[in-house]
């Protein structure tokens, strides 16, 4: 991934804030058919200098029968994104040499995946997955309100791996090359919008905005 160092973000703590925030990645691997890539929901766990992940997928995904224990993936960590109008910018009618963009902040996470068929790690992965994303609810659903047959069934249906990261990359494009004022006309632009995406990159810019001297 191409990152200028205005757009560059290296802090660990930064970077697995998002991967937590946002956790379906893109999994991507070459196999012997090619490139190949999958949208999987990621749990981020301690372990080693960068952490790791783990996942499960269909057994009918011919993914685990394409890569053997040890392969190096991407898993691609999508945050904030939205449209940047050359309109916000007052530079625009300074000038008018301004252009469209698109902020957006992502996460690169390389590593070795090991794949698992054992049943008890499987139902331990679930059960902290679903716990989870579960969290939020009054009433959370747990794996073992389903009943035991109908789980076994399941999870003879997956094959779960593990992600031992050996690299983060991480890219914030939020507006941090442009002049004070046109960071500010970004900020007012979105704030206009008044909608989930636009607040979001809102809060993304203005934090960046702090953080520059």
């Amino acid at each position: 991934m191409y990152v200028p160092a205005d757009f560059n973000e290296s802090r660990p703590p930064v970077l697995h804030a998002l991967m937590s925030a946002h956790p379906l990645a893109t999994l991507v691997a070459v196999t012997a058919d090619g490139i190949v890539a999958n949208h999987i929901p990621l749990l981020l766990e301690a372990g080693g200098e960068h952490g790791a992940l783990r996942g499960h997928i269909a057994r009918a995904n011919p993914l685990w029968k394409q890569l053997a224990d040890g392969a190096e993936v991407l898993a691609v960590f999508h945050g904030p994104e939205h449209y940047i109008s050359p309109r916000w910018y007052p530079s625009k009618r300074e000038h008018g040499q301004v252009v469209p963009t698109w902020n957006y902040a992502v996460v690169h996470a390389r590593g070795a995946l090991t794949w698992h068929h054992d049943e008890a790690w499987l139902r331990q992965l679930l059960e902290a997955l679903t716990n989870r994303h579960e969290s939020r609810f009054a009433e959370p659903w747990q794996v073992s309100d389903a009943p035991p047959e109908y789980l076994r069934k399941m999870l003879g249906a997956i094959v779960g791996f593990d992600i031992q990261l050996r690299q983060l990359t991480g890219k914030w494009k939020a507006s941090q090359n442009r002049s004070a004022a046109d960071v500010q006309g970004v900020i007012a632009g979105l704030a206009a919008l008044d909608d989930p995406p636009a607040r979001a990159m809102q809060a993304l810019v203005e934090g960046r905005r702090r953080e520059i001297p």
